[in-house]
């Protein structure tokens, strides 16, 4: 997002190894996964494996897309400005994926603007997949275990290893389901070479699982302050809803399996 006057640059993780927190961190990381009895690696194949399948599953579905952003005040409360955008993911009668508008009135955003990198972000990063093919381009770290909604999770931490042109990078944890290896939480932020003049929110995306195997994201959340170096400062509250999921079999044929109820979720279903 870019404001009308200034900017927020968000800086890269160094690749460089071998500084004392850096020891430090990896010695507590092996001693926390030396107490689970688990090896990290072996975890990271297994999860980046399922999320493969899951992209691909995921890639012959239709769903709705719901997002709206408001400007907020310091104190919490609406200032006026907002950004609201319902489309429908579907695929053409010749099978390509595409999207329509269903509603998107004339944005009111007074302070700050959307840019390529949110759409970029709302599109890929949101709904962060980490496969097999993409767990290279990241360093990921084992922090620990935790539970979601009586849901056990190995938790990692995900950083780019590696900034490059044109690309948007997840940056933050991500909470892995410890019986089906799939990602049910994410909380982070999109990253990337940034343009002077913008600056995007911490977010959390919540999955829940649709088709009895796979965990799709349902509902993404940001509520953050942007900081920019003159000092202006705009708090947004975003939330994006992925609703009514459909599998799509052919040119003229959709199933409909279990649609999303949407109303207020904020954490995946209990497993099944």
């Amino acid at each position: 997002m870019a404001a009308a006057i200034a900017a927020l640059g968000t800086a890269g993780w160094t690749a460089h190894q071998g500084t004392a927190s850096q020891t430090a961190s990896k010695i507590a990381t092996a001693a926390s996964a030396s107490q689970d009895n688990l090896d990290p690696e072996v975890i990271i194949q297994k999860f980046a494996a399922k999320e493969a399948e899951f992209q691909e599953a995921r890639n012959n579905y239709i769903w709705r897309q719901t997002v709206k952003m408001m400007e907020l005040d310091s104190n919490g409360n609406p200032e006026g400005g907002e950004w609201n955008l319902i489309e429908d993911i579907f695929f053409t009668p010749e099978g390509k994926r595409t999207s329509k508008i269903i509603w998107a009135p004339v944005k009111t955003l007074k302070n700050i603007q959307t840019d390529a990198e949110d759409e970029q972000d709302l599109r890929d990063v949101q709904p962060f997949v980490l496969t097999t093919k993409d767990v290279g381009l990241y360093d990921i770290k084992y922090i620990g275990r935790d539970k979601i909604d009586e849901i056990g999770t190995y938790n990692f931490d995900v950083k780019p290893k590696k900034l490059m042109a044109g690309k948007r990078y997840f940056q933050g944890t991500i909470w892995v389901d410890d019986r089906d290896f799939q990602i049910v939480k994410t909380f982070g932020k999109g990253v990337g070479i940034v343009r002077k003049g913008h600056a995007y929110p911490m977010f959390e995306t919540y999955r829940e699982q649709i088709d009895g195997k796979y965990w799709f994201p349902t509902y993404t959340r940001a509520d953050d302050t942007l900081h920019f170096p003159d000092g202006q400062d705009q708090r947004i509250r975003m939330t994006v809803k992925y609703q009514d999921y459909k599998r799509y079999e052919g040119k003229s044929t959709i199933t409909y399996g279990s649609p999303v109820d949407d109303s207020n979720k904020t954490a995946p279903a209990k497993k099944q």
